[in-house]
């Protein structure tokens, strides 16, 4: 059971544990010597000594305690963090010898071994650099190749999740919602002409074409499903629709092959980190009370299977019907000018919640930017259900809660760097927040924290960080 208590803890107890039996000490001599008094007069002489060694010495190991705490304690927490991060995160920034200049040479020694594993780690980084430089321009000539081709396509797996998509199909996905890799294709188009198509597909083997809806029955779409063959899922092409695009233009090709192989319905809490999609979101707002200031910008990118999917960005301002202050404005640079013509909450909550839907939501002081987003639900007709994970919890489970867990600072434990003009954007500090999340999701899993579960419970244990911080 002691296992499970954090170092700090366990000499903390180890300490209360060494009061406790130096004052049960000095209670029994007392007593004993009390007894050996000739008089009883002496009783209040022994009391008073008791209460005064009993206090002095509660003193003295607390010193004691306090400075322990402060120079071993502390420092082997700190330097544990950093060696998971460089081990597990890839961060590289250097040990902090003189925090642990008290640990003799165990902090050198850490040090010397993190250097020569770094070394090693080089040269191999080298080998798989180059090899990763070839698979690049694989994919930089398959996706200027299925770019060139006038249909939109995209596959999706048994489970009808979509698992790639080129730019045309992100065309087609995106007059219906934000195109989302891992996301149903239910979210998209009706569900009974697609299923018909795919249960002909199963039993035939060979190309369906079949007429599709979207789910807001605005758009219908002639398209053709094919098989995989020996792979589980099938490709879909419309045929019918063609994407202008310029040929200056981005054309992303969007995909996660292991999609494929992703497992069914689990209980969300047992499944596992590397398996899960996250949506990492921040806003800007008028003022930090969420009872009454509003959101004036939403920004959010989607994690799946522990990478940031390019191009799967959630960028909007917001109106919200009530002037920005001046030194709001200072700090975001969102003024009243640039929200004139922005959507209102109501219009932007609802699309960011189809962009998070069937993910977990993660946001740095989650609590804080989840009250704005709730308190306007019932008008934008949706629930705020979805699982959470707030990186402010995060950091205290991985680097100790006697740490400082701003962004900032989480972000510099991490190697993250946050360009200036990205500051105290939504985007820029969604973006810093998800590339935190990508690094200490292995520093996690190292931990033996590998379910969502798991996660949940040991954050549960720093819930007095986010009070203090609301």
């Amino acid at each position: 059971m002691l296992t499970r208590l954090s170092l700090r803890l366990r000499i903390f107890l180890f300490f209360c544990l060494l009061a406790a039996g130096g004052i049960a000490i000095t209670v029994i001599a007392l007593w004993l010597g009390l007894r050996r008094a000739d008089t009883a007069d002496m009783a209040s002489a022994f009391v008073f000594s008791g209460l005064l060694i009993s206090f002095g010495f509660l003193g003295l190991v607390a010193g004691v305690w306090l400075l322990f705490d402060d120079n071993v304690a502390k420092p082997i927490e700190r330097l544990s963090a950093q060696l998971r991060a460089r081990a597990h995160a890839g961060v590289d920034t250097d040990l902090d010898l003189q925090a642990a200049r008290y640990l003799g040479d165990l902090a050198p020694a850490a040090a010397s071994l993190a250097e020569r594993l770094a070394s090693t780690a080089l040269s191999t980084a080298e080998a798989v650099a180059a090899e990763t430089a070839h698979l690049a321009s694989e994919k930089e000539r398959l996706t200027e190749l299925l770019s060139e081709i006038p249909v939109a396509m995209l596959l999706a797996g048994p489970n009808h999740q979509i698992v790639l998509y080129d730019a045309q199909a992100a065309e087609v996905l995106a007059q219906i919602a934000h195109p989302r890799l891992n996301a149903s294709l239910f979210d998209y188009l009706e569900r009974k002409p697609l299923l018909d198509a795919y249960e002909k597909l199963a039993k035939a083997g060979m190309d369906v074409y079949c007429t599709l809806a979207s789910v807001d029955g605005r758009q219908t779409y002639t398209a053709r499903m094919k098989p995989l063959g020996d792979a589980p899922g099938y490709m879909l092409i419309f045929e019918d629709s063609v994407a202008r695009i310029p040929p200056e233009a981005a054309r992303p090709l969007v995909y996660d092959f292991d999609l494929l192989d992703t497992p069914g319905d689990e209980a969300f809490e047992n499944r596992p980190l590397s398996q899960l999609c996250f949506v990492v979101f921040d806003t800007e707002t008028t003022g930090l009370l969420p009872h009454k200031d509003e959101i004036v910008q939403i920004g959010a990118v989607r994690v799946v299977k522990g990478r940031i999917v390019e191009g799967e960005q959630f960028d909007t301002l917001v109106n919200p019907g009530i002037p920005i202050p001046p030194a709001s404005t200072k700090v975001h640079k969102v003024s009243d000018h640039m929200v004139q013509d922005a959507p209102d909450i109501v219009t932007a909550g609802r699309k960011f919640h189809h962009f998070a839907r069937d993910a977990v939501i993660v946001a740095h002081n989650a609590p804080f930017d989840m009250a704005f987003l709730r308190r306007h639900a019932k008008r934008m007709q949706v629930e705020w259900d979805h699982p959470i994970l707030d990186t402010v919890l995060l950091s205290a489970v991985l680097f100790g809660a006697s740490e400082t867990h701003t962004l900032d600072a989480l972000c510099e434990r991490l190697g993250v760097e946050i360009p200036e003009t990205l500051r105290h954007t939504a985007l820029g500090d969604a973006v810093a927040t998800a590339e935190a999340l990508v690094r200490m999701l292995p520093m996690l899993a190292a931990r033996g924290m590998r379910t969502f579960g798991d996660v949940i419970a040991e954050t549960r244990k720093h819930g007095r960080l986010l009070e203090d911080l609301n």
